[in-house]
């Protein structure tokens, strides 16, 4: 499942272990529960980084005032869009500097889907295609480097990550890129974390150094049962706190 339009409604189908293994990461309540009274004022902006391959183009949203953790957000395969907007403001009103990046910057500009969540998936596949562990992990060096280059980011406090489907793999990869930073990831209904291949994403675990939520739809467990045994005998081997969960689709 990739729509993340609809992420209000998918929050219902998580357990109570996974609101607390959120929390713990430190941004529980900013993500899965509805904006608090006490919600900061935030400032937002659309960014442009330089990367090796280019400008991305981007969204950042900081409270008004003062430094802050960082959270840099992958989207899904519809792309950068309204929904990962708001989810972003929901979390900066909780005093975060939340970063949502444009993950297909070298193909075209957002938005990459006309019809967000609606756009036949054939029409962007193409996109998700144009990226390899290769541009993953050049990506999330270039944009942690530009979070921690910002006055509105605590440089003393880790960073977390978050990604949702096709992003599930980027987060792995960018907490093995960036270990000194990054302390926390999360994976929501994230694709291919565990294959065959020599560059199978949980192949990098022992190169991290993050706390973990993977969170796993029901109809994907289904077709790869054996996938989250291989995640949790990985972070266990590497001795970091992960919660890797089964939530209806």
């Amino acid at each position: 499942m990739c729509d993340q339009d609809h992420f209000d409604e998918d929050l219902k189908k998580y357990s109570r272990r996974d609101i607390g293994a959120l929390a713990a990461l430190g941004f529980g309540a900013a993500v899965l529960f509805p904006e608090s009274a006490n919600a900061a004022e935030v400032q937002e902006q659309e960014v442009t980084i330089t990367t090796p391959d280019g400008k991305c183009d981007a969204y950042f949203v900081t409270p008004t005032s003062g430094a802050h953790p960082a959270v840099l957000v992958w989207p899904d395969i519809f792309g950068l869009r309204p929904a990962f907007q708001q989810m972003a403001k929901r979390l900066a009103q909780e005093g975060y500097s939340v970063l949502v990046v444009n993950p297909f910057y070298r193909t075209k500009k957002a938005p990459t889907a006309e019809q967000g969540a609606s756009t036949p998936i054939q029409e962007v596949f193409p996109l998700a295609r144009s990226l390899n562990p290769n541009t993953h992990q050049a990506d999330a060096a270039a944009f942690v480097g530009w979070l921690d280059s910002q006055p509105q980011v605590d440089k003393s406090k880790k960073i977390g990550t978050i990604g949702y489907c096709m992003g599930g793999p980027i987060v792995m990869r960018t907490a093995a890129t960036a270990p000194e930073r990054i302390g926390a990831g999360c994976s929501f209904h994230g694709g291919g974390l565990v294959t065959k291949e020599a560059d199978s994403p949980h192949l990098l675990i022992p190169k991290m150094k993050a706390s973990f939520l993977v969170a796993i739809a029901e109809n994907d467990d289904q077709r790869d049962p054996e996938s989250k045994k291989v995640l949790k005998e990985a972070f266990e081997g590497s001795k970091l706190a992960a919660e890797i969960e089964v939530y209806p689709a």
